[in-house]
């Protein structure tokens, strides 16, 4: 057997403390495996110790239970720490031991560090050295690896996983609704009366328009601070505060105390009185009962803190600001008496309604008695709770006894939390219903006496006996008469205000009848079917609501366009007009009643409103052309004037052009050569640019002002002056034609004139240039003229929106389709689509004309324009 020693000779300092830091990880791991089954049974104890407190055993638990259970822990814990005491801590040769173990090394290759041979001599040493230099290298590659307790084997029944999952299922409930904390087992339980097994759920619901989703609050803590805003819970004004409490125990007072208020409010359970004397004041302790549900609402409408128990929220609020609405214009009135009012409306979650409001700008009687109500105008929004809307409505307020009187108009939003926002009110006149017929007026006059105080009824009563005293001059229609005596005995026998609005009804029907025969009644019944299908609309009523309202729409159209037939044919201006027909025809009408229905059966009742307010829109443009026909000759004569002036207009073009084009080539002759003599040298200059080019018109076809002499080009221009004079006339005896209707020729036509003289002294001059420039500004000096005819016209109601019919903007109707008999087209009107493409190429080429028809244009520009124009 060899002999070993301990070796004397120090081993190298890197190696040694390379072989230090192993064996103390390997003891580590030793001491690890050693007291990791050994503390199985106090873990265990101490994850069974927080699941009861975080269960709340300590919380409801009696003082001798308390006691026993804490006692009880507290031993248990102690004792399974008992085995820890007889652990023994391990040497270098265990750490040795298991680190050849684990790492597989043969030989000894660490124990062997340590040893020596116990013989000597030199070559016996040497091997020995070398036979520790390779157990080394070994050594630098050791791994001690974790430590292996072998748990499995201490419990074979894995026990341990219950406190584990006890103690998971202990924290979530406890957090969940902070059924107890680990603090409980510190504080004396309470006594068994007092112990209160109370649930609270709050949460906030916000209001349905702001689309923001419940807040629920159980379970998170609001600001502790009411100085900290940063971490305040932000919910819309208006919201719906809901704190229910569940469970049998000592009540839960819930307070909320509002930013700036003195003393909390005490926000009493669902069906409680809130008396606010005693808001305040601390209510006294009670016990719920068993299984006792309490529910308690509140609207905040302020910021402040809600307190339930020892719980805290604080509120931070996002208030709701007042809708914003105001005219996109002024009110007007339609031919057909309507109003039409254009609107703009914001808000900041969306607006639920909007009218008008019209009060009457008179003083009443004293002690006036009015039949009717102020009358309603509900504005048509796009949209339902649109957040930003723009439109025009168009309501017949004719009907009303206050049509024809000044009044007040108010715009008026209001959005879903009931706040109204008003515009600026705008002063008027309440469009009324026009009279051609005397007796027509006068019993609609009669109605309105008595309809707006039913105190004169007796002065109504008189103007009726005034009208029928010369039944024989005033009645030509049997008819008639019978119906106004009977209207008569009506408002005799009247004795309360249902039977003076029956009479005031009769009236106005006598009055509709006699005016229009069965158009108007047609005319009321129509406006009646679409005002009510706009308001089932708008209530979202069921689909076999809106099939019978547009049944009856129906009906009512159809009576119209008959009724509107027969009357075409009784007046003969009417009937001639055969471009009435292209106006409105039956199968647009049912198109876009179809639409309407379509889209209200889908579920598009927005889109199904708005089009049903184009649809009355289009109806009165369609009455409006009843209403030109009526407005005598002085409509006529306005329509022969503007007829004369478009006629003016388009001659003055014409002569633009044959100037330019003789002017055009005067130059073409000077380019090859032969320029005028004389003072034309001067105007033309002495030298011209070359630029080559095709001669002839645009489509190539032979151009004969080719083959004119310079002299011929000259003379052509002064025979134009002839006609230029001829223009100038005819805009003199234009401007004493308004004068004599009450127009004033505006500045444009006196510009007009002067410019036309000018144009005329260059053309019997035979210069082509200066003569074109004139033109061009004469030619827009009319259309100013002409813009300023229409609006002294329309000023009269005689032009636009008033004699003469408009359908729609810019002259086409809701159907989109060009308006017929508008009147001469004056220039500045947007022709219909499909001319687009050719107006836009001549709007370009009259550009290029006029840049042309400028002296200061430079040379190159003017070249670079005539090429444009294929002219050199």
């Amino acid at each position: 057997m060899t002999q070993f020693r301990q070796d004397e000779t120090p081993q190298p300092k890197s190696f040694a403390r390379t072989l230090a830091l192993k064996r103390f990880v390997a003891r580590a791991v030793l001491i690890a495996e050693q007291v990791l089954p050994c503390a199985l049974v106090p873990a265990s104890i101490a994850l069974l110790f927080l699941s009861a407190a975080w269960l709340g055993l300590f919380r409801i638990a009696p003082l001798w239970l308390h006691a026993v259970l804490l006692l009880g822990f507290l031993v248990a814990f102690i004792a399974s720490l008992i085995p820890l005491t007889r652990l023994r801590l391990p040497g270098n040769v265990d750490a040795d031991r298991m680190l050849e173990e684990r790492n597989d090394l043969p030989h000894q290759a660490i124990r062997v560090q340590d040893d020596m041979p116990a013989t000597g001599g030199a070559f016996g040493e040497a091997l020995w050295r070398e036979h520790q230099t390779r157990m080394a290298r070994t050594i630098r590659a050791l791994d001690t690896g974790l430590p292996r307790p072998d748990i499995a084997r201490h419990d074979p029944f894995a026990l341990r996983a219950l406190p584990v999952l006890i103690a998971c299922v202990a924290f979530a409930y406890s957090y969940s609704n902070r059924a107890g904390l680990l603090s409980d087992v510190f504080h004396l339980p309470q006594a068994a009366s007092e112990v209160a097994d109370i649930r609270v759920d709050a949460w906030v619901t916000p209001p349905a328009y702001t689309g923001r989703a419940p807040v629920f609050l159980t379970g998170r803590q609001g600001v502790a601070s009411p100085s900290d805003e940063t971490a305040a819970i932000t919910i819309p004004q208006f919201s719906d505060l809901t704190v229910r409490v569940t469970g049998a125990g000592t009540e839960e007072t819930v307070r909320y105390a509002e930013d700036g208020a003195a003393e909390p409010i005490i926000i009493p359970t669902a069906g409680e009185k809130h008396d606010e004397k005693t808001a305040s004041a601390e209510p006294a302790v009670q016990k719920a009962p068993d299984n006792a549900v309490r529910n308690h609402a509140y609207k905040i409408v302020k910021g402040g803190e809600l307190s339930v128990g020892d719980q805290r929220w604080t509120f931070k609020i996002t208030p709701d600001s007042v809708p914003q609405i105001a005219f996109d214009g002024l009110p007007k009135p339609t031919p057909n008496a309507s109003l039409d009012i254009a609107f703009l409306a914001t808000d900041d979650y969306g607006i639920a309604q909007a009218w008008a409001e019209i009060k009457p700008l008179d003083e009443p009687v004293k002690d006036a008695r009015p039949l009717y109500p102020l009358p309603e105008y509900r504005l048509d929004l796009p949209r339902r709770n649109a957040r930003e809307a723009k439109g025009t409505t168009s309501r017949n307020l004719s009907e009303h006894p206050l049509a024809g009187k000044r009044v007040r108009v108010t715009l008026v939003a209001r959005d879903a939390a009931g706040q109204e926002g008003r515009s600026v009110p705008q002063d008027m006149i309440l469009p009324a219903r026009q009279f051609f017929n005397p007796l027509a007026g006068s019993v609609a006059e009669q109605r309105q006496v008595f309809a707006l105080n039913a105190n004169d009824l007796l002065r109504a009563i008189d103007l009726n006996d005034a009208i029928t005293s010369f039944a024989e001059e005033t009645i030509p229609n049997l008819t008639h008469f019978l119906l106004l005596k009977s209207a008569r005995s009506r408002m005799a026998l009247a004795h309360n205000e249902d039977m003076l609005r029956d009479a005031a009804k009769h009236l106005w029907e006598i009055a509709l009848g006699i005016e229009d025969g069965d158009l108007s009644l047609a005319d009321r019944r129509l406006r009646d079917a679409q005002q009510a299908l706009s308001d089932a609309l708008e209530r979202n009523a069921p689909d076999e609501e809106i099939a019978k309202l547009m049944k009856e729409l129906r009906e009512a159209m159809q009576e119209y366009m008959q009724a509107l037939a027969k009357e075409a044919a009784k007046n003969p201006r009417l009937a001639a007009n055969p471009d009435q027909n292209n106006v409105l025809r039956p199968q647009d009408l049912e198109k876009m009643m179809n639409q309407i229905e379509n889209l209200a059966r889908s579920g598009a009742r927005d889109q199904a409103r708005q089009m049903l307010s184009e649809l009355q829109r289009l109806m009165n443009n369609l009455q409006a052309n009843r209403g030109q026909q009526q407005m005598g000759e002085q409509n006529n004569a306005m329509r022969e004037q503007m007829d004369k002036l478009g006629q003016l207009m388009q001659e003055q073009q014409r002569l633009m052009d044959e100037t330019f084009k003789l002017d055009q080539a005067q130059r073409d002759r000077m380019q090859r050569g032969d320029p005028l003599q004389g003072e034309d040298n001067e105007l033309y200059g002495q030298e011209m640019p070359q630029d080559p080019g095709q001669r002839g018109d645009e489509d190539g076809e032979p151009n004969p002002l080719d083959d004119m002499t310079a002299e011929q080009l000259k003379d052509a221009l002064k025979q134009l002056k002839q006609q230029q004079d001829a223009l100038g006339k005819q805009l003199s005896e234009l401007r004493k034609g308004l004068e004599s209707l009450g127009i004033k020729p505006g500045k444009g036509f006196g510009d007009a004139k002067r410019e036309m003289e000018g144009a005329s002294g260059s053309l019997g001059k035979g210069q082509g240039e200066p003569a074109v420039g004139s033109q061009g500004r004469a030619l827009q000096a009319l259309r100013e003229g002409a813009q300023d005819m229409m609006n002294q016209m329309q000023a009269q109601g005689q032009g636009p929106g008033q004699g003469i019919p408009q359908y729609g903007q810019n002259g086409r109707d809701p159907l989109g389709r060009r308006q017929q008999n508008a009147g001469p087209d004056f220039g500045d009107q947007v022709k219909v689509p499909d001319e687009i493409d050719t107006q836009r190429a001549r709007e370009i080429l009259d550009e290029i004309r006029r840049r042309l028809g400028n002296t200061l244009s430079p040379e190159a520009e003017r070249q670079y324009l005539e090429r444009l124009l294929d002219m050199r």
